[in-house]
């Protein structure tokens, strides 16, 4: 069974609200709101996915919900705080322990771990994720547990500014 992951880092978030709060709640800007619709709308074109792992931070969560309510497509969805703040092996630790069943896994993330994580799976090469950007890893594996270094083809890299277009 052929296995793929999307990384989907979050959405331009706000850094002048006036929040008050933890790095964990800071808003998404007007803009990133925009970008995470978009986002949502390619994914209803080309394949949903079936499962998702997301940061807990409040930019996270949304950009995913505004993602999904684009085109009122849903999914499985956990968080998990390794995704947030545990960089890439947190990252890998939660895609190798997803159920068996899933084909098509999404990651909501953040940087450097979007792109730190692609340029690892594909074995090397220059990757940079602005916000709101898609990537598409198509995985040389059988089972999650076996997903790393070298283990992937990027299928795609979708920039906000072309989902615009």
């Amino acid at each position: 069974m052929s296995r793929s992951l999307i990384v989907f880092r979050h959405s331009k978030s706000d850094w002048s609200a006036d929040f008050g709060g933890p790095d964990l709640e800071r808003p998404l800007a007007k803009r990133g709101r925009k970008a995470a619709r978009a986002a949502g709308r390619f994914l209803s074109a080309t394949e949903v996915p079936e499962s998702v792992i997301c940061s807990p931070a409040l930019r996270a969560t949304t950009t995913l919900a505004l993602a999904s309510q684009a085109r009122g497509w849903t999914c499985s969805v956990r968080e998990s705080d390794a995704v947030y703040d545990q960089g890439v092996e947190g990252l890998l630790g939660e895609v190798r322990r997803e159920p068996e069943a899933t084909r098509l896994l999404m990651v909501v993330g953040h940087e450097p771990t979007c792109s730190e994580t692609v340029r690892l799976l594909i074995g090397g090469g220059l990757v940079r994720m602005p916000t709101a950007a898609l990537a598409r890893v198509d995985l040389l594996v059988e089972d999650w547990g076996e997903v790393g270094p070298g283990t992937g083809v990027l299928s795609w890299l979708v920039m906000p500014r072309v989902i615009r277009a």
